[in-house]
This record gives structure tokens, sequence and C-alpha cells, in this order.
């Protein structure tokens, strides 16, 4: 049998803490969704902000709600453009990351750390991981069919009860293997 997933393209974001969207925003803003995401409680908000890097600049959609830290998520092509060179890392482990200057319509913040490549994962609730034989943390592969069909490695399973179930690769990946539409690949254990 088979082990299927949706695949989605995660573009380049950013999320922030209460107090850099005070500063970016003004004290006491709140994001308004735009788009509810697949993530029970996550949306793409309104606001945008625009990240500066040593050799660019582009704007990103703000992430709701905000996070404990500040962070910023780009493909490679997104970071070679601004000049960066982020590593891959699962969100959240920013430590070594290179930082940025975010910039809002009512300030701006140098964060010193905090841009990465997301590596590439798929979010599972336990009753899927269970039935599917995955464990949290577990490395898997995405085999996905096509004219461009390849195997995705390296791919990290989240699961979580505050999960639903689909797989996030960044645009740069979604590309190559020209995953448009609604893309589905088999995890191989």
């Amino acid at each position: 049998m088979k082990t299927l997933i949706t695949i989605e393209g995660s573009g380049k974001h950013c999320h922030v803490t209460r107090k850099t969207l005070d500063i970016l925003y003004g004290e006491g803003f709140e994001l308004v969704p735009k788009k509810m995401l697949s993530q029970p409680g996550q949306f793409a908000s309104e606001q945008k902000v625009t990240v500066v890097g040593p050799k660019g600049q582009t704007t990103l959609t703000i992430i709701g709600p905000c996070r404990k830290a500040d962070q910023v998520e780009l493909s490679f092509t997104d970071a070679r453009a601004l000049g960066l060179n982020p590593p891959i890392r699962e969100s959240g482990d920013l430590a070594g990351s290179p930082g940025c200057k975010l910039v809002g319509p009512k300030g701006e913040v140098e964060i010193s750390s905090g841009v990465i490549i997301a590596k590439r994962h798929v979010h599972l609730t336990p009753e899927d991981a269970e039935k599917f034989g995955i464990k949290d943390k577990q490395i898997v592969k995405i085999r996905v069919g096509g004219e461009r069909g390849l195997i995705f490695d390296e791919v990290v399973a989240r699961v979580s009860s505050e999960y639903a179930s689909f797989a996030h690769l960044d645009y740069d990946e979604i590309n190559a293997a020209a995953l448009f539409g609604e893309p589905v690949g088999e995890i191989i254990l």
C-alpha cells in the first residue's frame, strides 16, 4: 500500500515576535488574516515586511500568529538575491543563522539571526504517523511522478496533534519537479 501525502509549496515568508510587530507596525497592532493555511491556527496576514540583505531587499508576508522568535524563511534563489547564505534548518533552529534588517511602516528591526532555508518536512497528525509507521523526527523520502519526477531525500517528519498532514517544500523544489496544481507524493521509509 502506498503512503500518499499532499504536497504544498512554501513561499518566502516571515514570522515575528510580539515585540518586533510592535516596532514594525506600532504598539498593540494585530495581524489581519488574509488566508488561513493548512496548519491549524496559522494564517498568511495582510501585513508585509521588507527584508534587507547585503545585496538587496524583498517583501515578505508575515505569517501569524506571533512567534517566540523572529524567523525569515527563504529559498536559495531568494537568499542569493539578497546576498545571504542561510543554513538549511528546521523551523525554530536559528542558532548560528545570519540576520537581516526587517522594515515595516512604523519602524525597523535588525535581527542578529533567524534567516533560514526551511528543511523539507512533512507535518503528520499522530493518527497518520501511526498509520504510516512514522515517528517524530524520523527522516523519510518523498517520491513524486510526472515529467520531472524525482525523490526528495532528507525530509523530516514532524508529528503533533497540533498539525494537519501535509508535506512542505520550498518553491525552488516545487518548480524543479514541476509540482503544480494539487500535487501528491509517496512517502518512502
